[in-house]
């Protein structure tokens, strides 16, 4: 399974970038507000197609068909074809392209391939999780090291947080922690930098769909990480009506989480 997320992946992204390369594409508004570019579409179908055809009887959801939301139970694979449609449109490059499986509720298989940014990390076949360090070509694998969460220190948290999507909820939540250095990241690259040792603690302190998540919190469990509801530090799981996730919290394991 994770040899053809991961090929979808960086064939997707390849497409992402032939489109971002260019001096102007479209940008058009979903019913829910959010910007779809023809990046997103041609990620989305390229990947959908790949999916279907090897894994035809699993369930698929994906964020840029509406009629996959509708999907039931809590098994099923979910894709978020261009995470970070933003960054894409505003040429900041933190968007991914993020594929999942998720099983009994929990996402277990996971690849966050970030084209712009030259990183591509993924859930190990035989448990853990690594980042790809050169190459990324989709029929052959590159050169990869294993990836862990930090210990960290509770008088000198690093923080990562959401570039687009900061709000003074979440600086007032972050602020009952100590913390050593803030960064922001757009898209899943958030899960990653914590799956990574990069950052500590991660709160989401606004709306975020399943798709949004799947891949990193997979990443990033797998790196030794939690994932928790905001509301009740209880594991965040998947196959949720609508598809829409909680506030939540990602974190390395050591972390003293404050109380939401």
């Amino acid at each position: 399974m994770i040899e053809v997320f991961r090929r979808l992946a960086i064939q997707a992204g390849q497409a992402i970038l032939d489109i971002y390369g260019t001096e102007d594409f479209a940008v058009r508004t979903k019913a829910d507000e959010s910007p779809v570019t023809a990046a997103d579409e041609a990620a989305d179908a390229l990947i959908s197609a790949g999916l279907r055809e090897a894994f035809p009887d699993l369930k698929l959801v994906t964020e840029e068909q509406v009629e996959s939301h509708g999907v039931t139970g809590d098994t099923f694979l979910i894709v978020d074809p261009l995470d970070g449609t933003k960054e894409f449109v505003q040429r900041r490059g933190d968007f991914t392209v993020n594929i999942a499986y998720v099983k009994d509720g929990v996402p277990v298989v996971g690849v966050v391939y970030a084209p712009a940014r030259g990183r591509l990390f993924y859930t190990a076949p035989g448990g853990g999780a690594v980042e790809e360090t050169g190459g990324f070509d989709p029929a052959v694998p590159g050169p990869t090291r294993s990836i862990g969460v930090s210990t960290p220190d509770n008088t000198a948290l690093m923080v990562v947080a959401s570039k687009s999507h900061r709000d003074a909820e979440t600086d007032a939540y972050i602020s009952r922690y100590a913390v050593r250095d803030m960064t922001s990241a757009g898209s899943s690259l958030k899960f990653c930098l914590v799956a990574t040792g990069e950052a500590d603690l991660y709160p989401r302190l606004g709306r975020t769909m399943e798709w949004d998540t799947a891949a990193g919190q997979a990443v990033l469990m797998a790196a030794g990480g939690e994932v928790v509801r905001f509301d009740d530090h209880k594991p965040l799981l998947y196959g949720k009506p609508g598809f829409e996730n909680p506030f939540f919290i990602a974190y390395a394991p050591g972390v003293l989480l404050a109380q939401g």
